[in-house]
């Protein structure tokens, strides 16, 4: 749903730093070309945040970006020297958002307060400097890790306002007119449908408390199905914690008052339940127009189930006992809460799964991601770095799995693109 500000729902994509490469470095002295291993450990990369900030009201600033990639770690140095971290990337976000994976649909979480800040994406680790690798037996290794890689993400950030009262409505029943008296709310006006294409909130001060309303855009006829902006619309009013029906009771237009009335009810309940059983008071608009005092009257005959005010939204006539109304409703009412956190965070890969399989010539592969790890550590001519591939490999349990599997001596096992020959 998109007007000259507000955006409500947008994906962006999302990638956290990659770690920097270790270094491989030795002392230098006079008189000596390669002293000791000195090469330092590479940066971590900057992990990803999103962060609930109150002056923002539309998603329209993802409209124009949708790429956000934190700093990747610097390389390592000699003399130990340890790569710079990469810096985090904070990304501030309306009130409200959700945020989902968009391949899956999880969902990850709700940006509900001013400086929530959430961890979505770790960073990658940086890699470590040949120094790390240095034993008793391993004096001088000339070899250094790689930083870890991170991917690229697509998420989804939809809107949902947050506010106490919503006011719904068939559209030019007087809903802007209505939040403009009770509220310092300055909504677009004018005499003609749909003037509003996105929700405008407005704070409604009463003696020293306060609420928020929020003027929803026009329903109509078969909304909660989608029809015209319907499902955009009606999504608004989930947060809610009551409604405030307004209905234009002048039928100046040709409409029913007790049928516009009827049908919103409808929508809600085929849309959801929940918005259905909320809590609703029903202001019947335009009082003052020529013709309403019989509708009025025709009007509470029928409906009973809610309090009816009567008031004219343009004069500000009768709005003080709706705005009293709404507020003493609301001290009975629970403040809406946001979904709960799922704790989802894009994790790094696991450096210590992995399977093996067998190809058509017997071979055995060895994939996952301690394969990944590996083909960034090892360096193939290099035989302190194949040392360190064999020790990984026993150590991890892929030797002693691959004896399971029937491995023999002279069979061919396949590390990415590192091939040999197994021996017992």
């Amino acid at each position: 749903m998109i007007n000259e500000n507000f955006l409500d729902k947008e994906s962006i994509l999302i990638k956290s730093g990659n770690g920097g490469d270790g270094a491989k470095s030795f002392l230098r002295f006079k008189g000596i070309s390669n002293g000791g291993p000195d090469g330092g450990d590479g940066g971590d990369g900057g992990n990803v945040y999103f962060v609930g900030d109150r002056h923002k009201t539309s998603l329209i600033d993802f409209m124009y970006k949708h790429k956000y990639l934190a700093e990747d770690g610097e390389k390592g140095d000699r003399q130990n020297c340890h790569g710079k971290n990469g810096a985090d990337l904070y990304i501030r976000v309306p009130l409200g958002t959700v945020i989902s994976d968009k391949e899956t649909g999880e969902f990850i979480c709700d940006i509900y307060e001013d400086g929530q800040t959430r961890l979505v994406m770790k960073g990658g680790r940086g890699g470590k400097g040949n120094a790390r690798f240095a034993t008793s037996r391993r004096h001088a290794p000339n070899f250094s890790q790689k930083g870890e890689t991170t991917e690229i993400k697509r998420v989804v950030l939809e809107l949902k306002v947050i506010a106490d009262v919503g006011l719904i409505g068939f559209p030019n029943v007087g809903k802007s007119t209505l939040l403009s008296k009770i509220s310092a709310a300055k909504p677009k006006i004018a005499n003609y449908h749909f003037t509003t294409l996105s929700p405008n909130l407005g704070v409604v001060n009463y003696y020293d408390n306060s609420f928020v309303a929020a003027d929803i855009p026009g329903l109509i006829e078969g909304a909660a199905d989608g029809a015209g902006l319907g499902h955009d619309f009606l999504k608004h009013i989930e947060r809610t914690r009551m409604l405030c029906h307004v209905v234009d009771i002048s039928g100046v237009e040709g409409r029913d008052p007790i049928e516009d009335y009827k049908t919103i009810n409808k929508e809600l309940k085929n849309y959801s339940k929940k918005l259905a059983d909320l809590k609703q008071i029903i202001v019947l608009n335009k009082c003052d127009i020529y013709g309403a005092e019989e509708n009025i009257k025709l009007f509470k005959k029928h409906v009973k189930k809610y309090k009816i005010f009567t008031v004219s939204a343009l004069t500000g006539e009768g709005t003080e006992e709706v705005v009293k109304e709404l507020f003493e409703s609301l001290k009975d009412i629970p403040v809406t809460l946001p979904k709960e956190d799922s704790g989802f965070i894009y994790e790094l890969s696991d450096d210590t799964s992995f399977s093996i399989e067998r190809d058509e010539d017997g071979a055995f592969i060895v994939i996952g991601d301690l394969v990944k790890m590996l083909i960034r550590n090892v360096v193939l001519d290099d035989m302190d770095s194949m040392a360190y591939l064999q020790k990984i490999l026993k150590n991890k349990g892929v030797i002693k799995k691959l004896r399971e599997l029937g491995a023999k001596d002279g069979d061919t096992v396949v590390i990415g693109d590192i091939e040999f020959d197994f021996v017992e």
